[in-house]
């Protein structure tokens, strides 16, 4: 179809696109230029933004925009052009400045290509996509020495010793320097983010007394990381296996066949953390937060406030520490063997611990409560309440705590973390021995225990600490008279546990931790004439996180 002069409206062009010398006198910068532009146009915002963020909108001479005039195909091309030659200039200084930063390009382009390269790398060779590795290593080397200067006897070695300085039998049986290892392999595991599957390998070498039992007589060497591996030293096996998954913002809970009630607790009641005596590692009440653990099951409430404010928490569980095993009852009503266990039966060593926290960001209240059937433990005590009631041979056992802690606003300086606890333990039915006959010596009813630690964080350098701690373990405060009415009912088991360490970071992976602690009288009552037998010991640990 052609087209006349008359239909082309030259001049209305010739007025609109005027050539590159004159560009300047129609080309605008804002859209107040236009004097028939109004902001209660429907277009005015999208024009606005061709004008003022793009500048590629020209008007008529007379500074008018005729927004409702109809657009012709040649002021379409006039107005396209006009768009263009602003993208030709910005694309002119894009081209000047990736010539003067071709260097620094080039070098950003092979760290992306180097980065993609080990990300590709790294998708190839991970063994889960849904599974973290988390691991720790701690070396011990150290040594332990008793002091005393009278006679007695351990129950831990032969008779013919009998007649000996106490301090000479412990030394002879267990002073030696040793060398020896923890190793720890997590396994975290989440589906969705917000639950986690947790596994845990662990082994060790501990065949020493860091690695005491809770019946052993001197039991408050233990350190609190100290595996001697599942069957014998080295021996690798699965130390913990449980999930935890959230139920609404407050709520979540935890079940599994290998958990520990300590590690189900909705916060902790302490801030000390010298991961050295592993009595200081219960908050001083070994009788609440024994650690068993077995088959658990647990709920946890916090209190959903705003960061930085006041909240509650309450944490409950359940822990069957013979939840794996099949026969309910053996052959002797009196005692709980470890072939009888269960969930739920009479010799199942259920642990069933409840705590209730108030937590503000610089200081925590704790009451805690823990219930033990027969065969459940107090962790660590003196050697008198170890071999009296350290594992209830029968009964049950009701145990409190109370536990407050205070930390600096801000790490470092003088003054540091202070946390406290007491505990208190009472024994129902602690006097069946064995065949329904009772011992003749008194039993104990009841016991307590306490510690107070000091931590100084960031000292002398950021991620360096030192701390110290004091306290009683689990010692008997009451005696029952036995089949013996004439026998005292008040014991002398009175101890102290005393520990000093500075931990100094050389890497964000490695620390050093030298540490001393004394014993001041670990038997108890069963120090009887020893009374000045007491215990020495130094180590330097070093971990390794990875």
């Amino acid at each position: 179809m052609a087209a006349s002069a008359a239909d082309l409206n030259l001049d209305g062009i010739n007025k609109y696109a005027r050539p590159s010398t004159a560009k300047s006198q129609n080309q605008v910068t804002s859209i107040s230029q236009f004097s028939d532009v109004q902001p209660t146009e429907w277009a005015y915002q999208a024009l606005s933004n061709l004008v003022e963020q793009y500048g590629c909108v020209a008007g008529y001479p007379d500074g008018t925009f005729r927004g409702k005039q109809p657009l012709s195909r040649w002021e379409a091309a006039a107005l396209l052009n006009a768009c263009l030659d602003r993208i030709t200039e910005v694309t002119d200084e894009l081209r000047r400045l990736m010539k003067e930063f071709e260097a620094e390009l080039a070098v950003l382009k092979g760290r992306v290509d180097g980065l993609e390269a080990k990300v590709g790398e790294l998708e190839a060779s991970q063994f889960s996509t849904t599974t973290k590795l988390q691991g720790e290593a701690n070396f011990v080397l150290g040594a332990l020495i008793a002091g005393g200067d009278r006679n007695g006897s351990l129950s831990s070695v032969p008779p013919a010793n009998t007649g000996r300085k106490t301090s000479d039998i412990y030394n002879q049986a267990n002073g030696a320097t040793t060398f020896s290892y923890d190793v720890r392999l997590n396994f975290l595991t989440s589906f969705t983010g917000k639950d986690l599957l947790y596994t845990r390998l662990r082994s060790g070498n501990f065949a020493n007394a860091f690695n005491a039992g809770s019946g052993d007589p001197v039991n408050l060497t233990t350190l609190d990381k100290a595996s001697n591996g599942f069957g014998g030293s080295d021996g690798v096996g699965i130390d913990r296996l449980y999930y935890r998954f959230p139920v609404g913002k407050e709520f979540s809970f935890i079940v599994g066949p290998k958990a520990r009630n300590t590690e189900s607790l909705a916060v902790n009641p302490s801030v000390y953390n010298s991961n050295i005596l592993d009595y200081f590692s219960v908050h001083g009440a070994p009788g609440v937060y024994n650690k068993a653990t077995g088959s658990l099951l647990a709920g946890i409430w916090k209190q959903n406030v705003k960061k930085g404010q006041g909240a509650f928490s309450f944490g409950a569980s359940y822990v069957a520490q013979q939840g794996n095993v099949g026969t309910v009852y053996e052959s002797n009503p009196f005692t709980c063997s470890g072939s009888e266990g269960g969930i739920g039966t009479d010799c199942a060593r259920g642990n069933f611990l409840a705590q209730l926290n108030y937590t503000a960001p610089q200081w925590n209240i704790s009451l805690a409560y823990r219930y033990g059937q027969a065969a459940t433990n107090f962790r660590r005590s003196t050697g008198f309440a170890a071999s009296n009631s350290s594992f209830l041979a029968n009964g049950e056992s009701n145990n409190f705590a109370v536990n407050a802690y205070w930390q600096p606003k801000k790490a470092g300086g003088f003054i540091p973390s202070l946390s406290v606890g007491w505990g208190i333990n009472t024994l129902t039915d602690n006097d069946i021995r064995s065949n329904g006959l009772e011992f003749s010596t008194p039993y104990v009813t009841q016991s307590q225990s306490w510690f107070a630690g000091l931590q100084w964080n960031n000292v002398f350098a950021k991620g360096n600490a030192a701390g110290m701690a004091v306290g009683q373990g689990t010692f008997a405060t009451q005696l029952s008279s036995g089949t013996n009415k004439d026998a005292s009912t008040t014991p002398d088991d009175g101890n102290y546990v005393w520990e000093w360490w500075y931990r100094f970071r050389v890497s964000d992976n490695i620390s050093v931790t030298p540490a001393i602690f004394y014993l001041s009288r670990p038997l108890g009552q069963n120090t009887g004439s020893n009374d000045d037998f007491n215990v020495f010991g130094g180590l330097v640990q070093t971990t390794f996180r990875f």
